[in-house]
């Protein structure tokens, strides 16, 4: 009986190529899916990225407003005029938000001064400002001084009807609270002591300026010393 005939090493060879390139194409596959799965997760954390940006963008707005109002709205008595007892109702009358913190924006002060029938009238302390909250205005005093802080999370234009709004207390070109402009009375606004014109509402408040308003009859407003500056402590 002869012996049987031994395979074709030809056979053989097309065989290994064979598995090798079915290895090579399976180590492919995977490379390729792990490739996929890397984009995938990528790009999920990139949308997830952008929405928790645009969250924490819209849920956490400055509220300070791009046009300040121009207008005095509050109480329309003679002086004096308390803070009033609700500080967060009357900061969002004047359009501006309450704050956890003061702003670090833009950090300046101006003084005000007020005189009726020739006497001076307190600026109360804690205007703007909810003790019970802790929430704070970008415009708010600390004092009795009359300096009033603008201290904001964003730069923008404050005006003098924003914080006497705060303060709730009307004013325009014919009255201050409940003083009113009339054949013997006259209500005047200065600026670093020169007379301003118009509504004094519309003033808008810059670093160290000095306002005063000054209500009475010539000869009362005559006798007020109405001051060009302020003698600014250091550190304001």
């Amino acid at each position: 009986m002869s012996a049987q005939s031994p395979e074709p090493s030809g056979r053989k060879g097309r065989v290994a190529a064979l598995r090798a390139a079915e290895v090579r194409h399976a180590r492919t596959r995977r490379w390729l899916v792990s490739g996929l799965v890397v984009l995938v997760v990528l790009a999920v954390v990139g949308v997830i990225a952008v929405v928790i940006a645009d969250n924490q963008g819209s849920s956490a707005p400055s509220g300070v407003p791009a046009q300040p109002r121009t207008t005095a709205e509050g109480r329309t008595t003679p002086p004096p005029w308390d803070a009033p007892a609700d500080a967060a109702a009357a900061v969002k009358a004047a359009g501006l938000p309450v704050l956890g913190a003061e702003g670090t924006a833009l950090h300046i002060h101006t003084h005000l001064d007020v005189y009726a029938d020739g006497q001076p009238v307190t600026v109360p302390a804690l205007v703007g400002i909810d003790e019970s909250a802790q929430r704070i205005s970008p415009l708010h005093t600390h004092d009795t001084s009359g300096v009033v802080h603008i201290e904001s999370p964003v730069t923008a234009d404050f005006t003098l009807g924003q914080f006497l709004t705060e303060w709730q207390v009307s004013a325009s070109a014919d009255h201050l609270g409940g003083l009113r402009t009339d054949a013997t009375h006259a209500l005047t606004a200065y600026v670093d002591g020169k007379a301003v014109g118009g509504d004094p509402a519309a003033i808008v408040l810059h670093a160290h300026d000095e306002i005063a308003l000054v209500y009475g009859t010539a000869a009362e407003n005559a006798a007020v010393k109405v001051p060009s500056g302020y003698d600014w402590p250091s550190g304001l």
